[in-house]
């Protein structure tokens, strides 16, 4: 027979074991992912349409002003965008950074600081 403390200790570590949450269940940041690779982006045009794809892909699409985003012609390989987004109006950074490979239309989101 087990004695009073033992069960105490028994019960105390269940409540404590099912108060802690399933870190899979948590919500998270969503952070856009590299897009799969398209046709190729060399013009800003092909750039804008792989942005608005790989956008469009994302939970949270409709934060996203792809409208006024502004692209920059960075070197021969790559541009940059930035894309005003809704719920961070009234903050700075106010904008989402992506690369968009030019030869391979791939799309990554870039760090904001």
């Amino acid at each position: 027979m087990k004695t009073l403390p033992t069960l105490a200790l028994l019960m105390v570590a269940t409540l404590l074991g099912s108060c802690q949450t399933n870190p899979n269940t948590r919500a998270t940041p969503v952070v856009p992912s590299a897009a799969p690779p398209t046709a190729g982006a060399a013009t800003e045009g092909e750039a804008s349409a792989a942005l608005r794809t790989f956008l469009q892909a994302q939970q949270n699409a409709e934060l996203f002003v792809v409208d006024s985003a502004e692209l920059v012609n960075v070197n021969d390989n790559t541009w940059q965008v930035l894309v005003p987004r809704t719920d961070w109006a009234d903050r700075m950074p106010n904008r989402a950074a992506f690369e968009i490979d030019k030869s391979t239309g791939e799309v990554r989101a870039l760090p904001v600081r």
